[in-house]
């Protein structure tokens, strides 16, 4: 058995390929082949797994679908791309001002972009959702996708001619739950709460027939707030593959990421609760303060500077991660909020050990303008934006 030291097996690892085995789905990556580590107090790391996905031009969003494949968002090229879990390429279908993508439980494809129309002879640049059906045309896949139904804001909410304050918002993210009703994160010039439609900068909740039912109304121990969210950026739900049964995927919670430059705490998780009197949403109570068990915290004032996505682990550990596009980091929390993983049985960490990382560069644990994060199989897949490259990493005490 080979003893892994964090200074100098994290470098060497990386030279490692991973192979893989087929599948129903394609080719799964396999690491086998490794030796378990020996761990010590300087083990526990998030190591990269090699090959890179490498081509790809402007990587900003991804995501694991619940058909057991990957699907990046790449905005350079404005398409949508498949990957199996080892990163052979599936397929690839364009999207007009691609910026976000999610599966639903019917394995259709949402993404969020833009449409061009004239209307009343002006030309208009909206913001669209667009489903994607993955086997209309012929076998499942992307190569034989067709575009099954189309939400082009603001008609989803108000008839007649939109303005140029409707063509300056823009849809930022999707959320699928596990009855396949969904949240969309939207941002835009206005924020007056009592505007119709809900302020520019909102979460939106639809049906699961596309049609939109409300904006997402926060109640918190001050009040009321229609414009609680602040140019939110990323929405992720906890109904997350493979989706352990420990996790309740039909609540609705969902964690999501804002920019607003003043805003104290830009990502938090939101709680949705369901009664006899209707539908309430508050923030969790998450923990923040108790040094005795992390040394970082999800909801540490002024934690992130511009967190660009955010996404849960849908397996027994309920990890949150969030990539933060200006300190070119990677951060994992428990589902309580505290920063890091539990100590193993065994070692000589008496609270949660911290494995965040990241700084600017082009190594393989470093990044430019991280725009995506996504989890499957104790893997973590991160859309490196300013890199074009898509990169991936397994824990240290997930070898075995």
């Amino acid at each position: 058995m080979r003893k892994l030291s964090f200074f100098v097996h994290v470098l060497m690892l990386p030279a490692l390929l991973l192979t893989g085995c087929e599948g129903f789905w394609g080719t799964k990556t396999d690491t086998e082949f490794l030796d378990e580590p020996v761990f010590d107090n300087e083990t526990f790391a998030y190591v990269p797994i090699q090959p890179v996905w490498d081509e790809l031009t402007e990587p900003v969003d991804i995501i694991a679908g619940w058909d057991e494949l990957m699907y990046v968002a790449d905005a350079g090229s404005e398409e949508i791309v498949a990957y199996d879990q080892a990163g052979n390429e599936q397929g690839r279908y364009p999207i007009p001002g691609l910026t976000s993508i999610a599966q639903d439980r019917r394995l259709d494809i949402l993404a969020t972009g833009t449409l061009d129309t004239v209307i009343n002879g002006n030309a208009l640049t909206l913001s669209a959702i667009y489903r994607l059906d993955l086997n209309k045309r012929g076998p499942y896949g992307l190569n034989n996708a067709s575009i099954k139904g189309k939400i082009i804001h603001p008609f989803y909410f108000k008839t007649g001619t939109p303005n140029a304050s409707d063509a300056a918002v823009r849809l930022t993210g999707i959320a699928p739950l596990a009855d396949n009703r969904y949240y969309v994160s939207r941002q835009g010039p206005s924020n007056n709460p009592n505007q119709f439609g809900g302020p520019d900068n909102s979460v939106l909740f639809f049906s699961e027939a596309d049609e939109f039912v409300t904006p997402v109304v926060v109640n918190t121990t001050i009040g009321l707030f229609r414009d609680y969210f602040k140019t939110p950026v990323s929405i992720a739900s906890i109904a997350q593959p493979p989706q352990s049964p420990l996790v309740d995927n039909l609540t609705g919670d969902f964690l999501f990421a804002g920019q607003d430059e003043n805003a104290v705490l830009k990502v938090q998780k939101i709680l949705r609760s369901e009664d006899d009197f209707g539908v309430s949403y508050s923030v969790a109570d998450l923990a923040s303060i108790d040094t005795s068990k992390a040394s970082g915290f999800l909801l540490s004032p002024f934690k992130f500077s511009r967190p660009a996505d955010v996404t849960f682990a849908g397996d027994r550990t309920r990890y949150m991660f969030v990539v933060d596009a200006e300190k070119d980091s990677l951060f994992q929390f428990n589902a309580n909020g505290l920063e890091g993983i539990n100590p193993p049985g065994g070692s000589s960490f008496t609270k949660n050990i911290k494995v965040s990382f990241g700084g600017t560069g082009t190594g393989l644990r470093q990044f430019s303008q991280p725009s995506g994060v996504a989890y499957l199989n104790e893997i973590v897949y991160v859309a490196d934006a300013g890199n074009g490259r898509v990169l991936r990493f397994k824990l240290t005490s997930d070898f075995d």
